[in-house]
């Protein structure tokens, strides 16, 4: 019984480092050029332990996504609880992207179209996260941090069209993802901003 006990805990623990590795490798090299012996041999295990805990890839990337989900969720309570406005949360969540977006490899988003599981997962989180920015924008109005003549939902359906556009046309293949953000944070996100709002984001460029 203790023996099953033991196998049970270094299996969970290994699932864990196997998530860590291999999604530290698909953002560095891209998912396609990595290959599953290539994560197999970077925890120094059989290629068949790997599969009896990952079926295939796209399992793989899977769960590698929804543990980075998460992480950023805990990240984001976390954050919601120490910060005293919305602007400040919406800003530090900027900071904390533009840094993983530095460690990805521009191939790692063009690769990930091509697993379906995968795009479907995103998809999802992505209507998730069109009602947080609903109750970001909604809370900002309160704080007089945005304007309270904008239209929520039309401005969100703006941002989430330029995200999309960035996505499709691969711009971030012809531009440093930093650039991108900026101007899509500090230009269209600065006009909804009331003058309050405008002076967070003036003092939080200032600062770097």
């Amino acid at each position: 019984m203790q023996e099953i006990k033991v196998l049970s805990t270094y299996r969970l623990s290994l699932k864990g480092k196997i998530l860590e590795i291999a999604m530290s490798e698909f953002a560095q090299r891209g998912i396609k050029s990595v290959k599953m012996d290539d994560i197999a041999k970077g925890l120094n295990i059989s290629k068949r332990t790997l599969y009896e805990i990952y079926d295939n890839k796209e399992l793989l990337l899977f769960e590698c996504l929804k543990h980075a989900k998460s992480q950023d969720e805990m990240r984001m309570m976390n954050m919601m609880s120490q910060q005293n406005n919305v602007i400040d949360i919406i800003l530090n969540i900027y900071k904390i992207k533009i840094e993983q977006f530095k460690q990805v490899n521009p191939l790692f988003y063009s690769d990930i179209e091509k697993f379906p599981t995968v795009m479907a997962f995103l998809d999802e989180q992505h209507k998730r996260d069109r009602i947080l920015q609903k109750q970001f924008l909604v809370r900002g109005v309160e704080e007089g941090y945005f304007r309270k003549d904008i239209d929520i939902n039309i401005v969100i359906t703006m941002f989430d069209a330029l995200s999309q556009y960035v996505r499709h046309t691969r711009l971030y293949n012809q531009y440093p993802v930093k650039d991108i953000f900026n101007n899509m944070l500090f230009i269209s996100f600065r006009g909804i901003c009331t003058q309050k709002g405008i002076e967070v984001i003036d003092r939080f460029l200032t600062n770097g």
